[in-house]
Parts: structure tokens; sequence; C-alpha cells
């Protein structure tokens, strides 16, 4: 059975934060070290609930099961959570700045079969339509391969130092949409 998708709501909030810590604890094995992990779970992997308010947040699912997640934003925030941003999140201009991808998890059991590309597809279709030619991410390291495999480039490594000390590596990429 296909993927399918439907925005996020504020309902859906608990269930996508136990899908993220999943998704992190899962899949981050041998990219970041396990209290990176617990760290960047609790300082920067959640939902964003800007995204959810705009619409442009999504839940994937995959034999009737929530599969994965992940949004894009027309906003200027390039990675995290709620509890991760800057209070003022002002709104990107499609004729000069490129979109954001953001907060892509997928539940370790559906890892691989698909539902990251889908999800990259419904965020960059829905980006063009609202005037965007270009994209942009924070990746987290697992991510990555998935990002270049379908056209993102790598500009830069922004290594975040959080509030316990633990520092967690990101790879800005970006794309051009056609």
């Amino acid at each position: 059975m296909p993927a399918t998708h439907r925005p996020a709501t504020f309902d859906d909030i608990p269930f996508l934060n136990e899908l993220i810590a999943a998704s992190v604890r899962g899949l981050s094995i041998g990219y970041y070290s396990p209290t990176q992990i617990e760290s960047a779970i609790k300082y920067v992997f959640g939902v964003d609930t800007q995204l959810v308010i705009d619409q442009t947040y999504y839940i994937a699912e995959l034999d009737g099961q929530l599969a994965g997640c992940g949004g894009w934003s027309k906003r200027n925030t390039l990675y995290g959570g709620d509890q991760h941003k800057e209070v003022e999140d002002p709104l990107l201009d499609p004729a000069k700045d490129a979109a954001r991808i953001r907060a892509f998890f997928v539940h370790p059991d559906y890892a691989r079969r698909g539902v990251g590309r889908y999800l990259i597809d419904v965020c960059e279709n829905a980006a063009k339509a609202d005037g965007f030619t270009r994209i942009e991410m924070g990746a987290t390291l697992p991510g990555v391969p998935l990002y270049s495999a379908v056209g993102y480039e790598a500009m830069e490594r922004i290594d975040t130092t959080l509030p316990d000390g633990e520092v967690l590596g990101i790879i800005r990429m970006a794309k051009g949409l056609l």
C-alpha cells in the first residue's frame, strides 16, 4: 500500500513527539552518541507548532499506521522544534529567499520504505506552488544520505552546542526547485 499524507493537527502533537523520539533513537545510532541523541530530543527535535498553524507539516501513513512526519516552511527558522527556535519567525519572500524543509522523522519500523522520499515530494511541490524556486534545510547526519539522493547539496556544517554542552552536527543543504 502506498503512503498517504494529511496535514498535522494540534491533536497529533503527542503522537508526533513519540514518533520523533523513536525516530531519533532508532535511526541516529552510528551518527550521534547516545548522549547527543538524548540531548537533541530534549533541546532540538520536536514539533514546531508554527508549521501546524501554517498547515505545512504533514503526517505520512503507511499500512494505516503513522509512519513519518515532515514539513516545509515559508518562515526563517532552519531547524528545531518549539524548544529550539527564536520567538519571532518572520515570513520569507519567495522572490529572494529559499523555503525550508523542516522536521522530517520516520519511525524506524518504516525506514527505507519510501516514506521520507514521499514527504519530500509533497513538501517540494507545495513550496513550488507557493512561489519558491529554492529550498534549504538543516539536515541531521542520518538524513544526509536521503537528501543527497534526492538532489540536495551540502553547503556547510553547523555544529550547535546544546544547553548541556553536547554538540549536535547539522548539515545545511539546498536544492533548486524546477
